[in-house]
């Protein structure tokens, strides 16, 4: 039914509010759960260290796929409040609409492939197992190192 981000952002795609008739007090409870966890993984992955400055440059966002979009809208107008000189979405697969829609929200939107039978995003992999929270931390500690290690060896 949406997404959410940092900074209170809520995205509600009104169609499947509407479809579904979901209350009110519904999304209200859903959104608490997931601030819940927004939190909680920002707090896992991050640990102490303030969110990165990006004011001024260029980002790019880029997730698995998109299919409705939710999340990546989310992404990119929590994004937009910290000011980046552009916005760049990069996604392997999409469906069409979905990418034609976030374009007059990010700056630039890279869909590799968006076939018209779009469906899900898990049938264009081979593998669509979900990436957990030890494999994150593991990656975000390793970029950290390689970050490091280069300020170090340029210094």
């Amino acid at each position: 039914m949406g997404a959410i981000g940092p900074g209170g952002v809520r995205v509600l795609s009104d169609e499947v509010v509407r479809m579904l008739r979901i209350p009110e007090s519904a999304i209200e409870s859903v959104t608490r759960a997931e601030l819940r966890e927004l939190e909680r993984r920002e707090h896992l992955y991050r640990g102490d260290l303030p969110p990165h400055d990006v004011r001024g440059r260029v980002v790019i966002l880029v997730d698995d796929g998109l299919a409705t979009g939710s999340t990546m809208l989310a992404a990119v107008r929590a994004l937009a409040r910290m000011q980046p000189a552009r916005t760049i979405v990069a996604v392997p697969t999409g469906a069409p609409d979905t990418c034609q829609a976030l374009r007059s929200e990010a700056d630039e939107v890279v869909c590799a492939m968006t076939p018209e039978n779009f469906r899900a995003v898990g049938l264009w992999y081979d593998d669509f197992s979900q990436t957990g929270d030890d494999e994150v931390r593991d990656l975000l500690q390793r970029a950290r190192e390689d970050l490091e290690a280069r300020h170090v060896s340029h210094g």
